[in-house]
């Protein structure tokens, strides 16, 4: 994916009230809402790849150790997942 479409998708993201609990649940972290959106856009601007499948968009960033699951149609974070360490 492009740096213009990246910088598009990390604009448009968006959060219900729950995608913060299951985001802390999933990587194990208490992060505050900020904490978190600031986080998901950061492995959106940086991922090492982001692929378009289905649905969904899945920003893969290895540094980070994280997916993010952003649904490419409103663009609404799904979930956030660790990534095995290599």
């Amino acid at each position: 994916m492009e740096k213009e479409q990246r910088k598009f998708l990390a604009k448009h993201i968006c959060y219900t009230e729950l995608v913060f609990l299951r985001i802390n649940k999933k990587l194990k972290t208490n992060y505050s809402k900020n904490e978190i959106k600031i986080l998901i856009k950061k492995a959106v601007l940086e991922a090492d790849k982001i692929i378009h499948k289905g649905k969904n968009f899945y920003a893969y960033n290895n540094p980070l150790s994280i997916r993010v699951t952003i649904n490419s149609y409103n663009y609404r974070v799904i979930t956030a997942d660790s990534l095995p360490i290599k």
